[in-house]
């Protein structure tokens, strides 16, 4: 009988994938290539080659918004020879539980007036033109720690209901420090923004390539500027209670090709060269 060709491996962190999960896809071809590329939920991968785990590597989520189901993950490689291979696998999509909770704030953040209102519409153009700056080689190495050794104090995908009204969903982290605790970037980027926002009060925000951001809110103090390279584990700035905020905390949210992913999956996630 003839022998069968070698199969693809694709592996994926984590097992158990849900909405609002980020993922790293693990993928070992049948032959050697010199390059491949992906889709997964209509965003473009970017793989990247491991040659101590001899496996090629791409950076993904899914959204909150995404549906459970099944997505196709469609790769397309070049062996060094230039010939294309091509190959699909589909990738499920469970939907995750996600609490509601009630805060009193600051009747201004849930009521503008006229001059904050434009405010705020300034600061949407300003957020929109940020985001948008990814660079498109990968800055970060290893794994992503967290910012600050605190415990959480809200979680991830929360339905927020500010002064009885449904204002939001928590795209982030919440962590309980007291007022001017240090904050250290939890991967290396570029600092992208770092200056007051209306919502966020004084925020970092840190490009790590290939539309992977970190934000850092609520600041009472800057330790970086625009345009400053930093390494992982670097000081960024200390917590505060700026913007709209209850109270001193630090708010870390992790941004991917315009949809918000968990940011405590993103610090278990497990990268080559961890």
């Amino acid at each position: 009988m003839p022998s069968k060709s070698p199969a693809w491996s694709v592996r994926a962190q984590p097992a158990a994938i849900v909405n609002g999960a980020p993922v790293l896809f693990q993928v070992k071809p049948p032959t050697q290539l010199a390059a491949l590329r992906g889709t997964w939920l209509e965003h473009e991968l970017s793989f990247y080659y491991d040659p101590a785990a001899k496996a090629w590597y791409a950076f993904a989520g899914a959204g909150l918004k995404t549906s459970a189901g099944n997505y196709p993950l469609v790769m397309t490689g070049q062996t060094r020879k230039g010939d294309s291979l091509s190959y699909q696998q589909k990738i499920h999509v469970s939907h995750a539980k996600y609490r509601t909770v009630a805060l009193t704030v600051a009747k201004q953040f849930t009521e503008p007036n006229p001059a904050q209102v434009e405010a705020i519409h300034k600061e949407e153009a300003l957020k929109k033109d940020i985001f948008e700056q990814s660079a498109p080689r990968r800055e970060w190495a290893g794994r992503f720690v967290p910012p600050v050794d605190a415990p959480v104090s809200d979680q991830f995908g929360t339905q927020r209901k500010f002064n009885g009204k449904t204002q939001s969903v928590h795209q982030g982290l919440d962590y309980h420090v007291s007022q001017g605790t240090p904050v250290y970037a939890v991967n290396a980027g570029t600092v992208i923004l770092a200056r007051p926002l209306f919502f966020e009060g004084n925020c970092v925000v840190i490009d790590h390539g290939q539309g992977l951001l970190t934000l850092y809110l609520h600041l009472s103090e800057f330790k970086v500027k625009e345009g400053d390279v930093v390494k992982r584990g670097q000081e960024l700035g200390l917590s505060g209670a700026t913007g709209r905020a209850t109270g001193a905390h630090l708010h870390v949210a992790a941004r991917w090709q315009g949809v918000y992913l968990n940011p405590a999956t993103l610090f278990a996630l497990r990268f080559p060269g961890s």
